[in-house]
């Protein structure tokens, strides 16, 4: 196995690890906000982020990745003395971005919660979530840095972290306030998100102090030589050049995410329902149904972080096997993952939306959107592949036309056929996504594998699999309670499937060597 390859992988196991763990205390997290607010609160609590993603994008998002990748070519070429001032410098540039939006926001919280996101209510949770953006924004830069090193244990450590305290203070708060009687109010909930942020923050700096690789990083830079043709390069304006374009493309992306969020309920209330129906159906859809979806996507994200970095480096050192090898693994594992979980939520997302959140829309639309899932994880993979080939402007190209395709769709659709005509749209927008995507990987590219193994056996495995134990749960859990047998059932679908793809060789040892 190479160091690159080796490196990825044990990477992706540590994120996924963070991921998983972090989703799973997420769910429970879920339940409880479910309970304690309600679908309405949790609409208006849900409705604040989309103000929260645009801010992001622009002072951390595409900083990050540009740390990331010029960390990655910076160690690629040996020249240590240029990876902790692209830190550095990337800090200064996120922080003063944070602090100013950070400023504006809270200055106009009401006007952007009456006028842009049409709820007055949201006017005090947006006003608490500002002051997020600037530990948010050192947070991103540090795990950038950690990411282009392809040491995943920082990152995947402030991930739990941050989990972990938001979860326990606004548990805490909740109680202690209620006396026993525990009430949420969205602006609790932002709180929560607040305190996550600075805990993660401060553990992030103290890694950086105490840690070994940054310590080994100077010391390497101290020891070694800039060769001739690299000095004097200013790391400012290399970083300011690829964030920039990075940071105008994802901020379009984020608008018009924000824009089909926002747009949502408003479109909702044109099918029929009242201001209260509509943040309940948007809650449920957000707050509830998604998180289900997305939950193994904690895999393919924390594979697609590190890919990027990754293909930049074997690209920087031109090391056309190693991207065709990488590119292959990371696509076939994605469509495997993604026909799995399709498997598992269409057979029982009926069941987990009723047991869990005790709610007969959010397992109806978690049966639907489960259609979606091999199209949502083998895109993000897509994605971090084409952008780390340097390609980064095809990828932002796709993701506007199919954006631009779901909001069309949206406000044709939904006034017509309320929050099914949302889903169609859902699944045609990430359609045209992934056919774009896939098409230049496949061009750019060519990597080696079969469609059997990527499509064919997997889907009849997880079909048969996912049919067999679907029925053994309908005749167990009259008898031995729901819940329990349903984890049993959905642990004995993914070890089948694991077990009968070994069986057909769709999998082997060998992809990981």
């Amino acid at each position: 196995m190479t160091k690159n390859k080796s490196n990825l992988i044990k990477g992706t196991v540590v994120l996924t690890f963070a991921g998983l763990a972090s989703r799973f205390m997420g769910f429970f997290y879920r339940i409880f906000l479910s309970n304690a607010m309600g679908a309405e609160l949790m609409g208006i609590y849900q409705l604040v982020f989309p103000i929260y993603m645009i801010g992001f994008t622009i002072f951390a998002s595409g900083i990050q990745t540009a740390i990331s990748t010029l960390v990655a070519n910076e160690l690629g070429k040996q020249n240590y003395k240029n990876i902790p001032k692209v830190l550095k410098i990337g800090i200064v540039m996120s922080l003063s971005t944070a602090i100013v939006l950070a400023f504006l926001v809270n200055r106009y919280s009401g006007m952007i919660a009456t006028h842009i996101l049409k709820e007055p209510s949201c006017s005090s949770s947006l006003g608490i979530l500002s002051y997020a953006f600037p530990f948010c924004g050192i947070t991103a830069c540090i795990n950038g840095y950690y990411y282009g090193l392809k040491k995943a244990g920082v990152p995947a450590t402030t991930q739990l972290l941050e989990q972990i305290v938001r979860v326990t203070c606004v548990y805490a708060i909740a109680s202690y306030v209620g006396n026993g009687n525990i009430k949420v109010t969205s602006e609790l909930a932002v709180l929560g998100v607040v305190i996550g942020e600075i805990a993660s923050q401060l553990y992030n700096l103290g890694s950086l102090y105490c840690s070994r690789t940054p310590r080994e990083i100077s010391q390497l830079a101290k020891s070694s030589q800039t060769p001739v043709h690299q000095k004097n390069e200013p790391i400012t304006g290399r970083l300011f050049k690829m964030a920039l374009p990075l940071t105008a493309n994802r901020l379009l992306i984020s608008i018009l995410h924000s824009a089909e969020a926002i747009l949502i309920p408003n479109m909702l209330k044109k099918y029929g329902l009242s201001s209260s129906e509509a943040l309940s159906v948007y809650g449920i859809l957000n707050g509830m149904s998604m998180p289900f979806i997305m939950f193994p996507s904690a895999i393919t994200n924390s594979l697609s972080v590190l890919l990027l970095p990754t293909i930049s480096e074997a690209q920087s050192s031109r090391n056309e096997e190693m991207i065709k090898k990488t590119t292959a693994i990371s696509l076939k594992y994605s469509m495997l993952i993604g026909i799995l979980s399709a498997g598992v939520f269409i057979s029982f997302g009926q069941v987990l939306g009723d047991l869990i959140f005790h709610n007969e829309l959010a397992g109806s639309l978690l049966t639907t959107l489960a259609w979606l899932c091999p199209f949502l994880y083998i895109t993000t993979t897509l994605s971090s592949i084409i952008n780390g080939l340097g390609l980064a402007h095809l990828t932002f190209a796709n993701s506007v036309i199919g954006l631009s395709v779901r909001i069309l769709s949206i406000l044709y659709l939904v006034p017509r056929q309320g929050i099914n005509g949302y889903l169609l749209c859902l699944l045609i927008s990430q359609l045209v996504i992934t056919s774009f995507d896939g098409i230049i990987v496949i061009k750019k590219i060519r990597p080696p594998f079969e469609a059997a193994d990527l499509i064919l056996k997997p889907g009849i495995i997880v079909a048969l699999s996912s049919y067999l134990l679907f029925h053994l749960y309908k005749y167990l859990s009259p008898r031995h309670g729901g819940l329990t047998i349903l984890l049993i059932c959905i642990f004995l679908i993914c070890s089948l499937y694991i077990m009968l793809l070994g069986i057909t060789k769709a999998v082997s040892l060998k992809d990981f060597k």
